[in-house]
């Protein structure tokens, strides 16, 4: 009786570990060096998920604003192109990250955020418009 106690508890620990393996996921964080080298890439979406007002003060050139504030935030991302790799940057990364986890769940294959936020790209003496 014990062995087989031993031998349930063995096989639902690997089973709990192999599902927490094949939980992969699309979001790719990535430093402002990668996201230069992204940036040259085609057909990428560069989406900056600040405020209007931030987004005025400086942003890294192509990007487009969705404001994750907005109220039309979730029908306006859906409008990207799930095939295409997306970029994502807001000011520190929080909105950013939030804003990856609703493409991924909606099916988008290649989503990129850089860490740190547009602070950081500006950090680092980064060109903004």
């Amino acid at each position: 009786m014990k062995h087989l106690s031993i031998l349930l508890i063995t096989v639902l620990t690997l089973s709990v570990f192999s599902c927490k393996e094949t939980d992969k996921t699309n979001i790719e964080v990535v430093s402002t060096q990668e996201m230069q080298a992204l940036l040259k890439m085609d057909k990428i979406q560069l989406v900056d998920v600040r405020t209007p007002k931030e987004f005025k003060s400086g942003y890294i050139e192509t990007a487009q604003n969705i404001d994750f504030f907005s109220p039309t935030f979730d029908a306006d991302i859906l409008k990207l192109d799930k095939d295409k790799p997306v970029l994502l940057y807001c000011k520190s990364g929080g909105r950013s990250a939030k804003c990856a986890e609703k493409l991924q769940l909606a099916g988008f294959t290649k989503i990129y955020d850089l860490e740190g936020g547009i602070s950081r790209w500006k950090h680092e003496g980064l060109a903004v418009k």
